[in-house]
């Protein structure tokens, strides 16, 4: 398929967008979405190669207030726009949607998505009305875009399950596709919050990775994942981690098992200073 030079075209407009992504679908093209925060990086990127791969990307920049607690980041989360925008051009995008708080939320709105079980444990647990949020406005960027297929991380496998499930009780005929966790060459999943990091934390974090490795090659053939666990989180606490969670969870319930019988995932948060990691890898 051909592309611009000048891509990405970025749209404020939401008839705008709408009129370019029916003419994309009236040629047979497929229409794929990539939500995003800004603060781009290289995890985000490869969610954009993986769209151009399959169809037109369309890579909406919004950072949702609503998923945000009052005492979190939501003042101090990194913008910025323009150097975004820089980075879609460079990767290829074909479309970067960046509407504002009042065409997300306008005077009147008074809906949210709230998504029982799955958001009731781990992140649901110290983030209370972090996942209303976040269904909230996936479900609106979904409905805004009308795309064919939707790209989320698996680093967020939490978020990524809970989208999954909205998708499907609410018959929304999207595919959502989840795509690898992206690492830096020590292992430190890539994120926004990584900047946060002062340079002996961000010595200290790549530990959060290599206990979650150990944990998913201890329990992989059957073992308790209890003891494994316990002791993950000692040696995270010993270097200076405050450890929210760590465990083996089902990967589509995310109910905790004590012994792995499937698919599933050995899931962790902890906070670093003041920026809190969040990590996961399947067993």
């Amino acid at each position: 398929m051909s592309r611009s030079p000048l891509s990405p075209q970025r749209f404020s407009d939401l008839d705008a967008l709408r009129a370019q992504v029916a003419a994309w679908r009236a040629a047979g093209e497929r229409v794929v979405l990539v939500p995003t925060m800004g603060a781009l990086h290289v995890g985000h990127l490869a969610l954009v190669a993986e769209a151009r791969r399959v169809g037109r990307a369309v890579v909406s920049i919004f950072v949702n207030p609503t998923q945000f607690g009052p005492s979190e980041d939501f003042s101090r989360y990194p913008r910025d726009v323009e150097a975004d925008l820089a980075r879609l051009a460079e990767a290829g995008a074909d479309a970067a949607w960046t509407p504002d708080v009042a065409t997300m939320y306008p005077p009147g709105f008074s809906t949210r998505i709230e998504v029982s079980g799955l958001t009731e444990g781990l992140c649901g647990a110290y983030r209370p009305g972090h996942f209303s949020g976040v269904a909230t406005v996936v479900t609106k960027l979904l409905n805004q875009v009308r795309p064919d297929i939707a790209l989320f991380g698996e680093k967020d496998f939490q978020q990524l399950q809970v989208i999954r499930r909205v998708v499907a009780d609410l018959d929304m005929g999207v595919e959502i596709r989840g795509v690898p966790t992206i690492r830096e060459a020590d292992g430190l999943a890539l994120s926004s919050r990584n900047r946060y990091l002062t340079p002996e934390e961000r010595a200290a974090a790549p530990r959060l990775h290599a206990v979650l490795a150990r944990i998913a090659e201890a329990v992989r053939g059957g073992a308790e994942t209890a003891a494994p666990c316990a002791a993950g989180i000692d040696e995270l606490e010993a270097a200076g981690f405050q450890v929210q969670y760590l465990a083996v969870c089902d990967a589509e319930t995310l109910a905790p098992v004590a012994r792995i019988a499937g698919p599933a995932r050995v899931l962790a948060a902890a906070c670093l200073g003041r920026t809190r990691l969040i990590d996961n890898l399947p067993v």
